[in-house]
């Protein structure tokens, strides 16, 4: 596993700094926006993380992608309709931070706290989202129904993986929080 990590830091370091996902403005469909949150490294980890967290941290595993899932999609309405943020990148990564630190050092805080960075760091993903992808429910629906899958992914690594092992879980946050400074970095430069 080590080793494993090991090379997946090097993949990502290795990235280009300009995220994958944002692909300009133009004529989109569900395709487009279902392949979306695969292609950025930061809204790939996020989602990823999220679903490792729900079932690491509470008994209800879906609530916490539900809420990453619902306020995603406001975002993404919000960033169709012309909404933006200064520094959007830079925040969409300082997620990415934010979520290995709390894997990484095995913070728990309540539920209600969770949920709460859950909800604004999904608004701010679905903003940038929204920004890149024309408007329109059929590319909505795709990047809900892409960024569920990968929620789903990071609940069976962390069933199958991560329960038993806390250290591995705390490597892969120390990883996370790792990848996620360098896309700070690359998004300031």
């Amino acid at each position: 596993m080590k080793s494993f990590l090991r090379t997946c830091t090097i993949l990502f370091l290795s990235y280009p700094v300009i995220s994958f996902a944002h692909t300009g403005l133009g004529e989109h469909h569900f395709a487009d926006g279902f392949i979306h949150p695969f292609l950025g490294v930061d809204h790939l980890i996020a989602m990823l993380i999220v679903g490792i967290w729900g079932v690491l941290n509470d008994h209800r595993v879906w609530v916490m992608p539900a809420c990453f899932i619902t306020f995603l999609g406001v975002g993404a309405v919000a960033g169709q309709s012309g909404y933006t943020a200064p520094a959007l990148e830079t925040i969409v990564a300082g997620s990415v931070v934010a979520f290995g630190l709390m894997l990484a050092l095995r913070l728990k805080p309540g539920v209600l706290t969770t949920m709460m960075l859950i909800a604004v760091s999904a608004y701010f993903h679905g903003l940038a989202h929204g920004a890149e992808l024309a408007t329109g429910l059929n590319v909505l629906a795709g990047i809900v129904l892409g960024s569920a899958l990968l929620h789903i992914l990071g609940i069976m690594i962390a069933m199958c993986f991560l329960m038993k092992r806390p250290e591995l879980s705390q490597r892969l946050g120390k990883t996370v929080a790792i990848l996620g400074s360098y896309l700070v970095f690359s998004s300031i430069i």
